[in-house]
């Protein structure tokens, strides 16, 4: 061999079915090279190369399920997601505002529905520090808004307004709105009444998701809701060759809409695929979460709150689903369903089995993606219709959000919350995502809670079911050779000679000090196709 461009040395965990290890491993252009101790890789290279040294070494890491532009885009704004108190939060909108005296709308994100009352956070609050213009800002789970009295006007909001079918607005007891909207109000504000983001401001949120993304050592990612505005957003990053990360682009079923809708998906797909850009994919959002009581249930919910909301809202019923998700893998796209709660998951799954009783097994690698509360009886039917569990790990711990909000409307059924280990058992291919900004980019992060069940730095909050932890080498695959599966990128996922050389080295083993030890891990260097594109 005539030499390698890089060498990297450190604990090499190849995450491939084997579980093989390795110490040193060499890049050529964008592909590797050679795997095995420092002096079989030195011996079968030759001389010279670059040298990075780590601790510890692993394919680059990918994300399944993440909203990496709309994280950009907050992080350009207001970004609350740092904070800890209400004051903290409305003094960084005020600063914000008053430092961005020309911007028409303040926009941003990251608020925590524990932080306030059960109903949310009230209006009044942002008339204090923004009483001159609209403010709209998503909490930390994208399922609710929070807005200031401009913004309510903005949109013609008053307590005669109507709650949308599939969501509702907050209202105080005289039935005025407070600012709180939830789900489909808060799509719809956004979608119908925020001025939209224009092609430079999604250019310049992909850019920051890109740096942000690699320094935690993650060269791949499924955005989970791309718009055609997005979508020719990441085409034109991807013509300028900035778009150093491998994209799929989950094209967004709207539900507003029906079958009519599939052709105009063809033809972005068509268009826009290419390059480190792939759009194969349609992203259906079924329900939303049990902390809202609108997460699509068997049963109603609990408490005063939930009995006002029966069982939850599914935004795609039975049999339309089944003729979408039939109709979608027939012309050859992946079908990402987002699905929460027990009745949404199985009607989930049933989609894709009547997709495999119609059309036959295909390689499409259908995935559902967060399965907080599955009914036991339907976990092995993910391996029998070939889905792919795609969770999202850091949820899975005793936080204030679990404690205070959802446990108590769920009841009985929080004893099933986040089943991993379970899943793990089944035999399902098994993929993690962080749904950032939901929660952090930070793999390790999202890897100790997996592995843990506890909360990050309190273990005084317990474990939420040691039953279902998984160990570290399963949870490490999960985010490198299992969500590379899922985003149908077979060159990457594992190290192993002749893959793409995407790899992220780390400044410590996670294997070294214990699991509470696991999210101190941080990237030394990340590659992509072999190109160092974060530290060096």
């Amino acid at each position: 061999m005539s030499g390698a461009d890089l060498i990297i040395l450190g604990d090499v965990f190849a995450s491939d079915a084997a579980r093989r290890w390795a110490k040193a491993v060499a890049v050529k252009g964008d592909r590797i090279v050679a795997v095995g101790t420092e002096a079989e890789v030195r011996e079968r290279v030759g001389p010279g190369g670059d040298l990075i040294s780590g601790a510890f070494v692993t394919p680059g890491l990918q994300d399944a399920h993440i909203h990496a532009a709309f994280a950009g885009r907050i992080l350009l704004n207001v970004n609350l997601d740092d904070l800890h108190t209400v004051p903290d939060y409305l003094e960084r909108i005020r600063a914000f505002a008053a430092a961005n005296p020309s911007l028409p709308w303040i926009v941003g994100g990251g608020w925590y529905h524990p932080l306030f009352a059960e109903a949310g956070p009230r209006r009044e609050d942002l008339d204090a520090v923004v009483p001159d213009r609209p403010v709209f800002l998503m909490n930390t789970d994208t399922h609710g808004a929070w807005v200031n009295s401009k913004a309510l006007e903005a949109g013609g909001i008053t307590a005669a307004t109507p709650d949308p079918w599939d969501g509702y607005l907050v209202r105080d007891l005289g039935g005025e709105p407070t600012g709180c909207l939830q789900e489909g109000a808060a799509y719809s504000f956004w979608r119908d009444v925020v001025p939209r983001p224009g092609a430079a401001d999604w250019d310049a949120a992909i850019r920051v998701a890109l740096r942000e993304l690699h320094a935690f050592g993650i060269t791949g990612w499924q955005d989970a809701w791309v718009e055609e505005d997005l979508l020719r957003a990441y085409r034109s990053v991807d013509d300028a060759g900035d778009l150093t990360a491998r994209v799929v682009a989950s094209l967004w079923w709207d539900r507003h809409l029906g079958m009519e809708q599939i052709s105009s998906l063809e033809e972005r797909r068509a268009w826009a695929t290419g390059g480190n850009l792939d759009a194969g994919t349609v992203k259906i959002m079924l329900d939303g979460c049990p902390e809202t009581c609108t997460g699509s249930m068997l049963g109603p919910y609990e408490g005063a709150f939930g009995t006002e909301h029966g069982s939850g809202i599914q935004f795609v019923d039975t049999e339309p689903l089944r003729e979408a998700v039939v109709a979608l893998d027939a012309l050859g796209f992946q079908v990402h369903q987002h699905a929460l709660g027990d009745r949404a998951i199985r009607d989930a799954i049933d989609a894709v089995g009547a997709a495999r009783a119609a059309n036959g097994w295909n390689d499409h690698r259908h995935h559902l993606a967060h399965l907080q509360l599955p009914d036991p009886v339907d976990i092995p039917r993910l391996r029998e219709v070939g889905m792919i569990a795609n969770i999202q790990p850091f949820w899975s711990a005793p936080d204030p959000a679990i404690e205070g909000v959802t446990k108590p409307r769920v009841g009985e059924r929080a004893a099933r919350l986040y089943p991993i280990g379970d899943i793990v058992r089944s035999g399902a291919t098994l993929a993690f995502g962080s749904d950032w900004p939901v929660t952090t980019p930070n793999v390790w992060h999202e890897i100790e809670v997996a592995v843990t069940r506890q909360v990050i730095d309190d273990a005084e909050r317990g474990v939420l079911d040691a039953s279902q932890r998984i160990d570290l080498g399963t949870a490490i695959t999960a985010f490198t050779a299992g969500s590379a599966h899922v985003n149908h990128d077979d060159d990457a996922g594992r190290i192993e000679e002749g893959r793409r050389a995407d790899l992220a080295i780390w400044d410590r083993s996670p294997f070294d000090d214990g699991s509470v030890q696991i999210h101190d891990t941080s990237a030394v260097a990340t590659l992509a196709a072999g190109r160092v594109v974060h530290g060096g």
